[in-house]
């Protein structure tokens, strides 16, 4: 793209970030594909991403009685099919001239997951804005094989316990 800043910085503005040529560009492309291919109960939202080396990857869900993966993770197997790195930046479109939508609770819990630095456009049609997947999902749940950062043990080799709000000590007993 021709006259566009590559790799983008985030530019905040007014507490959030502002959105970029490439961002525009983006939602341009996941309206397109909406309009193209989302003319059924199958297909009702469509998705693209866009890497940090500024390859794009869209897709649509696909709607089935027995569940099946939203578009935004049609989009991370898409991208991983072609052997894309990190995701930057992911908008989600509806099907009849629904405009952005955000992603619900699993694709957002998945792309932390992936993607910890991507950033989501959001928003009502006159003020979309980028914001990062963590302050979509804050208080993430962390799965048992994430690595956790666990305190270290103090000196005498002893776990430290809890406290418990209006407990005493053992010693007090």
């Amino acid at each position: 793209m021709i006259g566009l800043e590559w790799p983008p910085s985030d530019v905040e503005h007014g507490g959030g970030m502002i959105m970029r040529d490439t961002d525009r560009a983006l939602v341009q492309a996941a309206t397109a594909v909406a309009k193209l291919r989302c003319r059924s109960a199958q297909h009702t939202v469509a998705a693209a991403a866009r890497t940090t080396d500024g390859r794009l990857f869209t897709g649509v869900n696909v709607n089935h009685f027995t569940g099946g993966p939203c578009a935004e993770l049609v989009v991370v197997g898409a991208a991983a099919t072609q052997g894309a790195g990190e995701l930057e930046t992911i908008v989600a479109v509806g099907d009849r001239g629904r405009g952005v939508v955000p992603p619900c609770g699993r694709c957002r819990q998945v792309l932390l997951d992936y993607f910890p630095s991507l950033r989501v456009i959001v928003g009502p049609p006159d003020a979309l804005r980028p914001v990062p997947i963590t302050e979509l999902l804050p208080e993430t749940y962390v799965r048992t094989d994430h690595p956790v950062e666990v305190p270290a043990a103090p000196r005498t080799g002893v776990w430290p316990m809890p406290v418990v709000p209006g407990s005493r000590a053992a010693a007090e007993d």
